[in-house]
């Protein structure tokens, strides 16, 4: 465990800020449970309290969530990413429309300005999506998926929307999950005509390939609520 010992000043704060670290670095893995309050106690050489106001800060923010007799468990990395990620079942609308402002822009990006590197990395990850989804292993395919979506996302070499698609990722991989987990007839959706248009720079046809997936999963929402 990657904790040190704090110092006695501003107790609180250092605990929320070692144990954002160790989340932020994967040391705690989102969906994985965190050492124990005891434990927590004596790697951190601080009382129980402080631990508690810590974990109670950090699940209120949405990094961690507390369950009565199972423990504590990493929710999110980052407090925009958990705050997003409560959005996920009943605003799964919200959640999609928002993928799909800035998938549409960074896909007509990425045709223009993804490199011969960028474009075989996009190749492989889909690859590998397909082939999980084909073997219903929609564990790994929901996790490349995501990872597909957001290489595209850094093809588009705009630092500021590759951030902020960023601190979408857990909630991008919840919303295919739940998507999946609704209709598997959606898991194999073919994003091949997305990778073609990036791959032979055409911005507006990368930009609707990206919309329609998403929009028909839009109406079919607004389908649902009538």
């Amino acid at each position: 465990m990657p904790l040190a010992t704090t110092r006695r000043t501003g107790l609180v704060d250092q605990v929320i800020e070692q144990m954002r670290s160790a989340i932020a670095t994967a040391e705690w893995k989102v969906g994985e449970r965190i050492p124990t309050e005891p434990e927590l106690v004596t790697a951190l050489g601080v009382g129980r309290n402080t631990v508690r106001e810590a974990v109670r800060a950090l699940a209120h923010a949405g990094l961690l969530e507390v369950r009565q007799g199972d423990g504590t468990f990493v929710r999110a990395t980052s407090e925009f990413s958990g705050a997003l990620r409560r959005l996920v079942g009943s605003e799964l609308r919200e959640v999609l429309q928002v993928r799909r402002i800035l998938e549409v822009e960074g896909a007509r990006l990425a045709a223009v300005n993804r490199t011969e590197e960028e474009l075989r990395e996009l190749t492989e990850v889909l690859s590998a999506r397909e082939k999980s989804m084909e073997a219903r292993d929609y564990t790994v395919g929901v996790d490349k998926d995501a990872e597909f979506h957001g290489a595209v996302m850094r093809c588009s070499h705009n630092t500021l929307l590759t951030e902020l698609y960023q601190g979408l990722t857990e909630v991008v991989r919840a919303s295919v999950a739940t998507t999946v987990r609704e209709a598997p007839h959606k898991a194999n959706v073919d994003h091949r005509g997305l990778l073609r248009a990036i791959t032979e720079r055409d911005p507006d046809r990368a930009a609707a390939e990206a919309a329609g997936f998403l929009d028909e999963l839009l109406a079919e929402l607004a389908d649902s609520d009538v």
